[in-house]
């Protein structure tokens, strides 16, 4: 768990916003950053993202619902959410864990993600819903 990115303490709630501003997130972080990682499947690698998780109710939308756009491919299990008005992907329901959002680490007000040390990749091309098959 990461309680403190540079200079920024991680608060047990909070906020975290798009690149423009329009959509708003309330995390419930009580642990601070979690398990933070990136992944290499097809939507992860061109996104970027170190993502971490909170459980479906760490999420609150507190602004912007109506700017918040849904892409689903393949298996439609993950929901990728991204701001309709500058792209930026804040968070997703993970295909892993469904009971579990994923989030962008960097879009978490004063974190810069460059800071977190040794941030380890998921294996998402061999995804481990793929051998349940």
């Amino acid at each position: 768990m990461i309680k403190q990115v540079g200079p920024t303490t991680i608060n047990e709630h909070h906020l975290a916003s798009c690149h423009c501003g329009a959509v708003v997130l309330r995390l419930h972080l009580p642990d601070g950053i979690v398990d933070p990682r990136r992944c290499d499947c097809s939507i992860c690698r061109r996104k970027g993202a170190i993502v971490a998780s909170v459980p479906l109710s760490g999420i609150e939308v507190v602004q912007g619902h109506d700017k918040l756009r849904l892409y689903e491919f393949n298996t439609k299990t993950a929901k990728h959410y991204f701001c309709s008005v500058c792209g930026i992907y804040t968070h997703h329901q993970r295909r892993s864990n469904p009971n579990e959002y994923g989030y962008n680490v960097g879009c978490l007000d004063g974190v810069n993600p460059f800071d977190i040390q040794d941030v380890p990749t998921n294996d998402g091309v061999n995804h481990p819903a793929d051998r349940l098959r």
